[in-house]
């Protein structure tokens, strides 16, 4: 599959220094935020610098050592948030039906209370 990824959307703006955002961790290939309309007590994104679009888009053309980087990056931030003890949620939404909002892979870890059923039977 191809995907075409937008370069002016608000990830990659945040990326260039356009939009400032409250980094909780940058690495060389990846970049955690707090999100600006939280869900939970903690509500961090994560995303990678490189332009994909969705997970499957980065999963299929991202480096090594981007992918690696990018999964550290979620585990560090996990743990400087003290998740494990009691779980938490990671989501990533892809396309229209997966009601992607931001045309760039990201992770939203959630967590810091009781989160309830992620999805009801249709």
């Amino acid at each position: 599959m191809t995907y075409a990824y937008d370069d002016q959307n608000v990830f990659a703006r945040i990326l260039r220094g356009e939009i400032p955002n409250a980094t909780v961790l940058e690495t060389e290939h990846s970049l955690a935020f707090n999100d600006i309309a939280p869900q939970a007590p903690v509500h961090v994104l994560v995303i990678p610098k490189g332009p994909y679009v969705c997970y499957d888009h980065f999963a299929a053309e991202a480096s090594d050592a981007e992918i690696v980087d990018f999964t550290r990056t979620i585990a560090k931030v996990c743990e400087m948030k003290e998740l494990a003890a009691d779980g938490f949620r990671m989501i990533s939404n892809a396309g229209a039906h997966g009601v992607q909002e931001v045309p760039h892979l990201h992770v939203h870890i959630l967590g810091g209370r009781v989160l309830g059923r992620m999805l009801e039977k249709a």
